[in-house]
This record gives C-alpha cells, sequence and structure tokens, in this order.
C-alpha cells in the first residue's frame, strides 16, 4: 500500500511555448523571441506542484506511446512524481502551443485525440492511501469512479473548474472544495460580478473560491466570505498559474493549513510561476514561496 498525500487526475499535454511582441494575424508569419517546450496539463502540473513543495503526489491521467508522451512521463518521475496510475497507449500525446506575449499573456491551442481518454476500468486504485484528490475534470468517467468510491471516503477532495464541460458539471456540487474560474461562474450562475456568483454557487457547495488572475479572488464559505487581492510582480509569462494555485492549494489542504493562510499561499505561489517563462519550469519550491510571502507580505 502506497501512501499518497495528494492524487492528481485529469490533462496532461506537451506544451510549445513561443514569446512573441504580438499576437499573429490572419495570414501573418512572425518570429518569436523565445521558445520552450515541456509537459504539461492541469492536474500534471499540479501534481509536480505538490511533489516541489515537498509531499508525495500522484498523476493520474494519459500518456501516449510516442517521444512527446515519454518526455512528459520522464520530467513527472524526475520531479518525484508518483506515475504508476498513467495510461500509456497508442493514441498521441496531447499536445498544446502557447503563445506568450509581453505582459505575460498567454493564448494556448490545445489537441486531444478523443480515443485518449480514461475508462475507470483502465486503472486500480486499490493499492493506494490518499489525503487529498484534486480534479480538473478532463477525466469525466475516473472522477465520477473515484468520488463515488467508498474506499477514499475521507479523503479532502478539490476541483480545479476552469470551464463548464461534462466533468466539472458533475463534480463541482459534490466535492469539497471548488476553486473555479470566473467564466466557470458565470457559466453555471449566469453572474458576471463573481461576488454574486460565489453566493449562488454556495449553495450547492460550501467552499468556493473564484479566481481572477490579476485581480486576485473571491471566497465564500460557512464561516464568512472576502476578497483576496493578486500579487503585484512583473509577470513574464502566465501560462500554468491556475495549476499552480491548485497544486498549492491541494498541498496546503493535505497539511491542514488555515483557510485564509491556504489562499495567501496558493496566490503566492501561483504569482511565482508568472515571474519566468513555462508553465513547467516555473514552478517554485515551498523555500521560494516562503520568501516571496516575507518579502510581499501574505495579502490577508
Amino acid at each position: 500500500m502506497k501512501n499518497i498525500d495528494v492524487l492528481c487526475t485529469g490533462a496532461s499535454s506537451y506544451d510549445f511555448v513561443f514569446q512573441v511582441d504580438h499576437h499573429p494575424e490572419i495570414d501573418e508569419k512572425t518570429t518569436a523571441k523565445s521558445f520552450d517546450s515541456c509537459g504539461g496539463g492541469p492536474a500534471s502540473n499540479a501534481a509536480l506542484t505538490v511533489s516541489k513543495l515537498g509531499l508525495a503526489s500522484a498523476y493520474c491521467g494519459y500518456l501516449g506511446r510516442d517521444a512527446f508522451g515519454q518526455l512528459h512521463f520522464e520530467e513527472l518521475e524526475d520531479a518525484g512524481v508518483n506515475t504508476d496510475l498513467i495510461i500509456r497507449g497508442e493514441a498521441a500525446t496531447p499536445i498544446s502551443a502557447v503563445w506568450v506575449k509581453p505582459g505575460g499573456e498567454r493564448s494556448l491551442v490545445n489537441y486531444r485525440p478523443p480515443d485518449s481518454f480514461l475508462s475507470s476500468a483502465d486503472i486500480d486504485f486499490s493499492k493506494i492511501k490518499l489525503k487529498v484528490i484534486l480534479f480538473d475534470g478532463h477525466e469525466p468517467e475516473v472522477s465520477e469512479y473515484l468520488i463515488n468510491k467508498s474506499l477514499f471516503k475521507d479523503a479532502v477532495t478539490i476541483l480545479d473548474a476552469g470551464s463548464l464541460n461534462k466533468g466539472t458539471s458533475k463534480l463541482y456540487n459534490k466535492v469539497d472544495y471548488l476553486i473555479c474560474s470566473k467564466k466557470f461562474a458565470q457559466e453555471v450562475t449566469g453572474e458576471d460580478d463573481p461576488q454574486k456568483a460565489a453566493d449562488k454557487l454556495y449553495i450547492e457547495n460550501k467552499n468556493v473560491v473564484i479566481t481572477l488572475g490579476s485581480s486576485g479572488l473571491v471566497w465564500k464559505t460557512k464561516d464568512g466570505s472576502g476578497i483576496l487581492p493578486a500579487y503585484q510582480i512583473n509577470a513574464v509569462d502566465t501560462t500554468g498559474a491556475g495549476d499552480v494555485f491548485h497544486g498549492a492549494f491541494a498541498y496546503c489542504t493535505a497539511v491542514k493549513m488555515g483557510w485564509k493562510e491556504i489562499l495567501a499561499f496558493s496566490s503566492a505561489a501561483a504569482a511565482l510561476s508568472c515571474t519566468k517563462l513555462g508553465a513547467r519550469t516555473s514552478i517554485p519550491n515551498k523555500s521560494e514561496v516562503d520568501s516571496f510571502m516575507q518579502i510581499a507580505g501574505p495579502q490577508l
């Protein structure tokens, strides 16, 4: 039996990151200022974040047997992420092309083969013990199996809900913590105002966080509600910042930090990840986050 602090299940990809002066127009050819490639995807980035912060993490998802899948698999292993629950197959590894513009804003195009989605029958979860499960909604069948399985009834569950889809629609009112984008909140509640959206989401989930990028976040729990401003940084690349936030949130939950400390630490980790190019290469370790918070303050 293996003890896993945080299991992250959902999407992975192999990312090609181009730093450009501006977004290319129709029929325009342009040259990138720099280029990087590395593994990516919400759940796999979160698993690597947890590992880098110092806890035992595992990633459950799909990677192809192609070169990109192998590179990604090796990255996760090198980072100490448990890879026993990764399914390798003949379908291609999902890939993403990312354009990063001045100021850190980015655009992303992802492709995932339809036959790369997993079935709960593909994976044996009987040999692990879990403290926390983080879902991103991109493995709907596996996620639904895990959320309903009595074997993990004591595990704390968290959803990273970027948009309303088959997976997130089934999970958002079942998990212990809903962390969602403004887009998801608007899609579910019809509210453009994040605080009003949080009030409506609270009816179905008693721990709600709506992340707002450079505008910080809003939250609502049974103990109250509030706003947390974003840390002020010189952003280089915002790719993967949300993934780092969710991984850090799962880490904080596993070590049982207080609520406001969880939000501050997760926000700091995400902010730090924006100061370097690349979603995977910019993930900070715990000492880096602690040092950053000592200088910048907790933002509480």
